[in-house]
């Protein structure tokens, strides 16, 4: 009898955080050995809910050949696939504190040393628009190596709506690949899209709750409390898709008092479009357009976790709130890697 691993597709994922890929390309039929992450507060989700092995490191000192024990993989293994979802917040579009990341421009090339030294069939990345085009990126570095190594490959933005996810998420993907040379990313689907009412409108699986109404079950349909202020600037905010131009002067936070923009700020989602990109802090009603379309409070945990695709059982380990909404909102939506994961079946 043959050895199933060598016929199955395996993978290991690499700045795995809780589980999002993970659990994506598991859907997919891929088996997935398990993931790496410097975040130990993950452990316990990714694991209990993927069924996989957890190795907490910092991949920037994780002894390369090591991993030949720890997933038991072999060099040149072709039915191998490695993952690398690496944070790079140095590279973001979005106004991050770039001293602080500065440390995650170098983590493509950290990965690329085990590409180099493992040479898995294919490769699976990752990362934020914009990271192929600032400059001193290392993903054209790492392009060029998939050249000499010989990877075929396809990289593109492309965004989550039009891969069955309810959220509007531009997201840099490359697909490689060195036993299938015509190795393609999906097609867009124009005409699948996923509205906020899709995916949270069902009054029965998320009943009406108010500001700060603490959900202590697995499900998790907790929502951030409001200050009072907070209270009237939503209150006075349209239903279904309304911003802050709709309050009175009094309302208005100061630092919007002479300007003209920003209107996600404050705002609440539309029942009949995609949810906005869903990021750590999507539980909080000032970071954005995070107001719930008619009830008076910020989307619950398990509204934003099912907004970025995890399925409504899959739970996440901790008794606080601010580190599950960082889980939720740094994963790779499950079903946009579930899409992507298909493409090397």
């Amino acid at each position: 009898m043959k050895n199933k691993s060598k016929n199955v597709l395996q993978a290991v994922d690499f700045f795995c955080s809780a589980g999002g890929v993970t659990c994506g390309f598991k859907q997919a039929g891929i088996d997935v050995l398990g993931g790496i992450d410097i975040d130990e507060k993950c452990k316990e989700t990714y694991e209990k809910n993927n069924d996989a092995k957890f190795l907490t490191a910092d991949v920037s000192n994780l002894e390369i050949a090591s991993l030949k024990k720890k997933f038991n993989i072999r060099l040149n293994q072709r039915n191998l696939i490695f993952i690398g979802c690496s944070p790079c917040q140095y590279y973001s579009t979005i106004n991050t504190n770039k001293t602080k990341s500065k440390k995650t421009r170098l983590l493509l090339e950290d990965f690329q040393d085990f590409v180099a030294y493992y040479r898995p069939g294919h490769v699976f990345i990752e990362n934020v628009p914009g990271f192929e085009k600032k400059e001193g990126s290392p993903i054209n570095r790492f392009k060029e190596f998939l050249d000499r190594y010989g990877y075929a490959y396809d990289d593109k933005v492309l965004n989550a709506k039009n891969y069955g996810v309810a959220q509007s998420r531009k997201r840099y993907v490359l697909l490689a690949s060195r036993i299938n040379k015509k190795i393609r990313l999906p097609v867009p689907i124009e005409n699948e899209i996923i509205n906020v009412e899709d995916v949270i409108g069902n009054s029965i699986l998320f009943p009406p709750i108010p500001a700060g109404h603490r959900d202590e079950t697995d499900f998790m349909h907790t929502a951030s409390g409001l200050e009072e202020i907070n209270i009237k600037r939503i209150q006075a905010t349209p239903h279904n898709g309304g911003d802050r131009r709709s309050w009175p002067e009094e309302l208005q936070p100061d630092c919007y008092k002479n300007h003209i923009g920003h209107f996600d700020v404050y705002g609440r989602m539309s029942w009949n479009k995609p949810a906005p990109t869903i990021t750590t802090r999507f539980n909080g009603y000032s970071n954005g357009r995070y107001g719930h379309p008619n009830q008076d409070r910020a989307i619950s945990i398990r509204e934003g976790a099912v907004l970025q695709s995890f399925p409504i059982d899959y739970k996440f380990y901790s008794s606080n709130m601010g580190v599950i909404a960082k889980m939720i909102g740094n994963a790779v939506p499950p079903e946009f890697a579930k899409r992507l994961a298909l493409q090397f079946l």
